[in-house]
């Protein structure tokens, strides 16, 4: 049985243990990354497909002749075309709930940072404002607690729901919001509910027609100035250009996000102007802690140890 793996890099940064999956192939070929003209002929005579990212097209799965099952290494499945797939015979699995440890720890670090002014004080310690200071402390930039904050969470399945556990841990109360276009849910607020009363606002929903400039300026006109909005969902759950005018206003006291409409931002993005006040920006690394990594490949692992005995484990089609 012959792998590969089209864009290893993007999982492992040569910190993995990836011996399981390697001795479940007669031929392992794992490449850094792969160009578009160059998917068809690096999966040619592949049976397995492993995939994070690279795109994998109605022509490429029908030139895939020995092609019979796609990996991929995500939960995300939107990179493969999984109607072809199924008319092509060929199975398609995803991963997991992997990095949700992960993310809900990178989520309360910007949480922190931002109560804190963490970024401020950091840059004062090392520009001198702390040298010239005459006392021994500096506290220029305002600290806050998180106990007795509000949190309101949009996406509450595991990211979100892990989210809320450590924030009860500190003290915060935790509101839900409804579903974007699903049914009512008891005990979950609507958007115009939820939105006046939370300090922090934390997005864990996917990108749909329904979530798509979910947070945009007459969102963010219902919130309080002394909230703050964190997005590790997709990039265009909020509007960015709003989002920035919003801070640059006053109307928000600070952000972070994870995530932006373009990634990598090659064509840049309102949010990476330079005058933007109170402004985190991690790029798309909220999931990707070693342990999580490893999970995903350890995933992959149950998954093609299935496919051998006849069990479909994970498939999405």
């Amino acid at each position: 049985m012959k792998a590969v793996f089209l864009d290893l890099q993007s999982l492992d940064c040569n910190d993995l243990n990836l011996a399981a999956l390697d001795a479940l192939f007669t031929d392992f070929a794992g490449y850094p990354a792969t160009a578009p003209s160059e998917v068809s002929a690096r999966i040619q005579d592949a049976k397995v497909v492993i995939v994070n990212k690279v795109l994998l097209d109605r022509a490429v799965l029908a030139a895939a002749s020995k092609l019979k099952h796609i990996c991929i290494a995500a939960t995300g499945t939107n990179n493969v075309d999984l109607v072809a797939a199924s008319e092509l015979g060929i199975s398609v699995s995803n991963c997991q709930a992997y990095g949700t440890d992960s993310v809900a720890q990178h989520v309360m670090t910007l949480m922190l940072a931002l109560h804190t002014n963490l970024i401020q004080y950091n840059r004062a310690a090392r520009d001198g404002q702390w040298a010239s200071a005459n006392q021994f402390c500096l506290l220029d930039y305002p600290i806050q607690e998180l106990r007795g904050k509000t949190l309101g969470i949009v996406g509450y399945g595991n990211l979100g729901s892990g989210v809320a556990q450590l924030a009860g841990a500190f003290g915060m109360d935790v509101v839900i919001a409804q579903r974007a276009g699903g049914e009512t849910v008891g005990g979950r607020l609507a958007m115009e509910v939820l939105l006046p009363q939370v300090d922090v606002l934390s997005l864990h929903c996917p990108l749909t027609e329904q979530t798509r400039d979910l947070i945009d300026a007459a969102a963010i006109a219902q919130m309080k100035p002394s909230a703050f909005i964190i997005n590790a969902a997709r990039g265009g759950v909020v509007n960015e250009t709003d989002l920035a005018d919003a801070l640059r206003r006053g109307k928000l006291a600070g952000a972070a996000t994870d995530v932006l409409t373009e990634e990598p931002p090659i064509n840049g993005n309102p949010l990476l102007a330079d005058d933007i006040p109170n402004l985190i920006i991690t790029p798309h690394s909220a999931w990707g802690s070693i342990q999580a990594r490893q999970r995903i490949v350890d995933q992959m692992v149950e998954t093609v140890e299935g496919l051998k005995k006849g069990e479909s484990i994970r498939w999405v089609n």
